[in-house]
C-alpha cells in the first residue's frame, strides 16, 4: 500500500513526522437546516450532526445514510426543499451506528429498500454490547433493519442516468463500512471512513482497526479522482486533496502504532510515548482512541509484520 514502507527502518521510538495539509481552522459543518448542493444531482444534508448524501433525479430520491434519531421531520423537509415531488426509493447505510442509520425506519416505512453490507444488518437486528457505555444496546425494529445486503463484491446500480457504485471497506471504522460513489456526479459517500473534524473512531469490538482503516482509506483513493468531491460521516465535504492528507496522517499513526504494539505496549504507554504527537491535528479524547486502537490491533496482531511495520 502507498506510503506503507515510508517510515521502514526506523527506531521503534517516537517518530517525529508531521503531514502537511490536513488542516481545517475555520471551517465548518453544515447547520441543520442547510442543504449544500454538490451538483446538480446531489447534496449534502446535516441531519443531527450527521450527513446524508442526496441524489435526485425526478420523482426519484437516492439516500446515504438516515441521520440521528428525532431528525426524521427536519431530513424530511430538506429532502422536500430539494425535490419536493421525490421520494426516496434507495436508503444506503454506510455503517450500522445509531446516528447515521437513525431514520431507518421511517424511509423503509415508506418503501424505501435500505441496503448495507450483511455485518451493517448484523448489529442492528441483534443486541450487542457497547463497551464505551458498558450497557447492551437492544436490537433495532424490524423495520429499521437494512433488506437488501451486499458482501465483499463492489456492486453496481442505474438510476436516473447515475451510475452508482457501492462496496465494502473491510474492517475499517466498524465490520461494516461500505463506500458508495456517484460516478457520474465524481462524489464518494465514505462515512466515518473520514473524519475531517473530531477524533477518527475505530469501533473495535464490532471489528474496525487502524490497519483497516488505512487499507480503506487506499481503496476510497483508488476509487475516485483529484475531481472527486468526499463526503464524510460528519464535518465538511473535503476535497480529494484533503482526503489524502488525513490518509497520510492516519498512516503516520498506523506505523507508530504497529511498532508500539510489537513492543507490548497499552494505550498508555502509547500516549506516554507521544505517539499522537507532532502531526497537524490533535485529538479530543485522546486515550480513548488509542484504548480502541489497542484492542483492534491485538486483535489483528497476526496482520502485523514481525518487525512491527
Amino acid at each position: 500500500m502507498k506510503g506503507r514502507n515510508a517510515l521502514r527502518g526506523l527506531l521503534a521510538g517516537v517518530l517525529v513526522v508531521a503531514t502537511s495539509g490536513y488542516v481545517y481552522a475555520g471551517r465548518q459543518s453544515p447547520t441543520a437546516d442547510d442543504v449544500h448542493r454538490l451538483t446538480d444531482s446531489v447534496s449534502v444534508v446535516n441531519a443531527g450532526g450527521t450527513n446524508v448524501t442526496v441524489f435526485s433525479a425526478g420523482d426519484t430520491l437516492v439516500l446515504v445514510d438516515s441521520g440521528a434519531p428525532n431528525q426524521g421531520d427536519a431530513l424530511a423537509a430538506a429532502l422536500d426543499n430539494i425535490a419536493p415531488d421525490a421520494t426516496v426509493q434507495t436508503l444506503f447505510n454506510t455503517h450500522y451506528h445509531l446516528d447515521n442509520t437513525g431514520n431507518n425506519e421511517r424511509f423503509g416505512a415508506s418503501g424505501a429498500t435500505i441496503i448495507a453490507h450483511q455485518r451493517t444488518h448484523q448489529w442492528i437486528s441483534q443486541d450487542h454490547w457497547i463497551p464505551a457505555e458498558d450497557r447492551y444496546a437492544k436490537a433495532r425494529p424490524e423495520g429499521a433493519w437494512p433488506t437488501r445486503l451486499i458482501f465483499n463484491a463492489p456492486e453496481s446500480m442505474e438510476t436516473g442516468g447515475e451510475e452508482i457504485e457501492y462496496g465494502y471497506l473491510l474492517g475499517a471504522h466498524t465490520g461494516g463500512d461500505i463506500y458508495v460513489y456517484f460516478r457520474n456526479a465524481n462524489v464518494l459517500a465514505v462515512g466515518d471512513v473520514a473524519s475531517p473534524v473530531r477524533d477518527p473512531e475505530l469501533d473495535w469490538i464490532s471489528g474496525g482497526w487502524i490497519g483497516g482503516y488505512v487499507d480503506a482509506m487506499d481503496r476510497l483513493l483508488e476509487i475516485g479522482n483529484t475531481e472527486t468531491l468526499i463526503v464524510p460521516g460528519t464535518g465538511p465535504v473535503m476535497t480529494y486533496a484533503e482526503f489524502e492528507a488525513e490518509r497520510e496522517l492516519m498512516e503516520v499513526v498506523r506505523q507508530r502504532l504497529f511498532v508500539q504494539v510489537r513492543a507490548g505496549d497499552g494505550p498508555q504507554n502509547m500516549l506516554d510515548a507521544g505517539v499522537l504527537e507532532g502531526l497537524d491535528r490533535t485529538w479530543d479524547e485522546p486515550f480513548k482512541f488509542l484504548y480502541d486502537a489497542a484492542k483492534g490491533l491485538w486483535g489483528n496482531h497476526n496482520k502485523l509484520d514481525p518487525d512491527g511495520i
